[in-house]
């Protein structure tokens, strides 16, 4: 049987652990230089953590995270709001942000179809984007998923649930590297696959 440390360093190593992308030694690196910081540093950790739990939430339009909604990107005048981009989560939006090649709105689907992980349509926000189809103010949408497996099945699905719409339904373009994720992609990068995006 392994080893652990008594109560409260092994609860905090384990619940590190529990985080995605921190194995067990990572989550020991944490909580041992959480030990030994300032009583100030760790005070200040502790209530952003606090803060971002009772204060953000997802837009009641997009999905986006917020503090209020919808967000500041939905209620504002200046974006093309005939253009919806589709992403998988919320850090999408900030990394298409970043490029400053895109001034329409969003819509964030919470995940991508996976049926290794029992994720299908059903589970994600595909009925909040169908529901703002309604409106005829939208002209075209943006598909702009991970290029993997999951990413290219959700692809597939919507595109073929949006084209007997009407709708001008495109891609981005290729320049992303297969089997990665947005929230990597350099900015160039995801410009360059915006700017030459393609219909599906």
């Amino acid at each position: 049987m392994a080893l652990a440390y008594d109560g409260a360093i092994q609860r905090l190593i384990d619940a590190f652990a529990g985080l995605p992308g921190i194995g067990p030694k990572g989550a020991q690196r944490i909580a041992f230089y959480l030990l030994s910081a300032g009583t100030d540093e760790v005070q200040n950790l502790s209530e952003a953590i606090a803060e971002v739990k009772l204060k953000v939430r997802f837009c009641e339009i997009c999905g986006n995270i917020c503090e209020t909604s919808p967000c500041p990107i939905c209620v504002d005048p200046r974006r093309d709001h005939s253009v919806i981009c589709v992403v998988e989560e919320p850090k999408d939006v900030m990394s298409i942000e970043r490029t400053r090649e895109f001034r329409g709105v969003y819509h964030v689907l919470g995940g991508a179809i996976n049926p290794m992980a029992n994720v299908g349509p059903g589970d994600l926000a595909i009925a909040q984007l169908l529901e703002r189809l309604k409106s005829d103010e939208v002209k075209e949408i943006i598909l702009a998923l991970d290029p993997n497996i999951e990413g290219e099945a959700t692809v597939t699905y919507l595109g073929r649930l949006l084209s007997p719409l009407g709708l001008k339904v495109t891609r981005l373009a290729s320049g992303l590297p297969v089997g990665s994720d947005l929230e990597y992609a350099d900015e160039i990068t995801l410009g360059r696959a915006l700017s030459g995006r393609r219909e599906v």
